[in-house]
């Protein structure tokens, strides 16, 4: 299993980033798939799922309304995308599958909110 992500960097707060993770290793249209975050000093959160067919999505609190993840399935490919972003959005996001119940994770891509 692998998973790749990309598409972080710096933005200002009220900005966007668009999160992509490609997948690799396993049927990728068959599991579930998240993005969590970990901030210095935190704990890793969940911030979004998406089912396998895409037709449901869970978010955490601190970001519906603000976030979007969606995935397609032909590219093998989940994405969040970002907006009104904040600096408490600061954070390395990393892409996650559970697959036996194992959970495997990308490297993670650093996201920097600041002005």
């Amino acid at each position: 299993v692998q998973l790749v992500e990309s598409g972080g960097g710096l933005a200002q707060p009220g900005g966007s980033l668009r999160l992509s993770c490609v997948a690799s290793g396993f049927t990728f249209s068959n599991y579930v798939m998240s993005w969590y975050r970990q901030a210095p000093g935190k704990e890793r959160e969940r911030v979004a799922t998406v089912s396998t067919g895409a037709s449901s999505t869970i978010y955490a609190d601190s970001v519906k309304g603000r976030f979007t993840v969606s995935r397609d399935n032909a590219k093998n490919t989940v994405y969040l995308q970002m907006n009104s972003l904040k600096p408490e959005d600061t954070a390395v996001y990393y892409c996650n599958v559970r697959r036996v119940l194992r959970d495997y994770w990308g490297q993670g891509t650093q996201v920097t909110v600041s002005s």
